[in-house]
């Protein structure tokens, strides 16, 4: 296939994904409200965020945990809020001692506490490893978020939210999951009573 024929078929599946976009947030309204709301609830009360996911959404953990510990648009404190998909160390240990299953669940039991909140992003929804991480969290008392794709898969089943993209193609569903991550930040630097410098207007 050659490039401008390359370049037209990617570029009507992204306007066509663009489209599919505006109706998801539409009809996601209450469950995007919803997760903002997990999200604020968990660092109001001095919780950490902990972000997890493989290949692009391992890079999507990554990305919303340093908009949320860092800063997104406003000035503020940072926030509590890691991706544990960062440290080598302690995903091949893991994975060559546990298996590749265990890589989240077994950080999630390491540092998460009640009250804290743990995001699962997986295109598929069946991603073994993130469904094993949400399931460690909820027995730890976090509360649990899944930013899934296609049908939800096993992982929608076991989340107190889940946010469902229904494409099928993986790079559609991860343009969706980068404005999902903007979304929730967004959200979660509009809330009052989190952590903010004095000036603050």
């Amino acid at each position: 296939m050659d490039l401008e024929s390359v370049l037209q078929s990617e570029s009507k599946a992204i306007r066509d994904n663009l489209k599919a976009q505006e109706e998801a947030l539409e009809s996601m309204r209450e469950p995007i409200s919803a997760a903002g709301r997990l999200l604020r609830d968990a660092l109001r009360k001095g919780g950490s965020v902990w972000i997890f996911g493989n290949g692009g959404s391992a890079a999507d953990a990554q990305h919303m945990a340093a908009e949320l510990s860092g800063r997104y648009m406003r000035e503020r404190e940072g926030l509590r809020a890691a991706a544990l998909t960062t440290d080598t160390s302690v995903l091949t240990a893991v994975a060559n001692d546990y298996g590749y299953d265990a890589v989240f669940a077994r950080q999630v039991t390491a540092l998460a506490r009640p009250g804290d909140a743990a995001v699962g992003i997986s295109t598929s929804g069946n991603s073994r490893n993130v469904l094993n991480g949400l399931a460690a969290a909820r027995d730890r008392g976090c509360a649990t978020l899944a930013v899934l794709g296609r049908d939800g898969g096993k992982i929608s089943g076991i989340a107190d939210v889940a946010l469902v993209y229904p494409a099928q193609e993986t790079p559609r569903i991860q343009e969706f999951h980068a404005v999902l991550v903007h979304l929730l930040c967004a959200l979660v630097d509009a809330a009052e009573a989190l952590p903010c410098k004095e000036n603050e207007p």
